[in-house]
């Protein structure tokens, strides 16, 4: 049983290898091109991802100035319903 399980997702693996093999050739990626570009790639996704917090932060600090007390006094409202 165990091996029916390996070799059912060695399969998996296999056909979603081959797809994603067809996909990347399909759009002329060259996979020793990719693996020198990874390093630029993961740099980039990573700056990105931070520019977005840069600018996401400031806007959830200015709305949880409203929203958390509100959430807190209905929470306790709730609580002091239930006793």
């Amino acid at each position: 049983m165990a091996l029916r399980g390996i070799l059912g997702v060695v399969a998996k693996l296999a056909v979603a290898s081959l797809i994603v093999g067809l996909v990347l050739s399909w759009l002329d990626v060259d996979p020793r091109t990719l693996m020198q570009d990874l390093p630029d790639l993961v740099r980039d996704a990573l700056r990105f991802g931070v520019s977005i917090v840069d600018w996401a932060l400031p806007y959830i600090l200015l709305g949880a100035v409203i929203v958390v007390p509100i959430w807190a006094v209905l929470t306790l409202l709730r609580i002091m319903r239930r006793r």
